[in-house]
């Protein structure tokens, strides 16, 4: 019984987190629009590549490439280092979700 009301106690938390996590997605996503466009879309013309519609998958793998220092970039390294792997996770399905124009 304290399994299934601890589920239902965690279950509630995670609904009334939700709306949070939203923004705080967007919050983060907001960072990487003055390099990258708002919502991910670049303004193009061989600046910095958009990220809006990149898969979570290719998302990830860049910024766990810009961590780790394998990736050559001039400051990604430093700011992909500031973000947790949920941020991450985070900001890569946002991204994906994005169209790009």
């Amino acid at each position: 019984m304290r399994f299934k009301k601890r589920a239902a106690v965690l279950t509630v938390a995670m609904a009334l987190a939700a709306p949070a996590v939203a923004q705080d997605v967007r919050y983060l996503a907001a960072n990487c629009a003055n390099c990258h466009g708002t919502d991910g879309r670049s303004a193009g013309g061989g600046g910095m590549p958009g990220l809006a519609g990149l898969s979570v998958a290719y998302f990830t793998e860049q910024m766990k490439a810009f961590k780790a220092g394998t990736r050559q970039a001039t400051i990604m390294h430093q700011i992909a280092k500031g973000y947790s792997d949920e941020q991450v996770a985070a900001m890569a399905r946002f991204f994906s979700q994005q169209k790009a124009e």
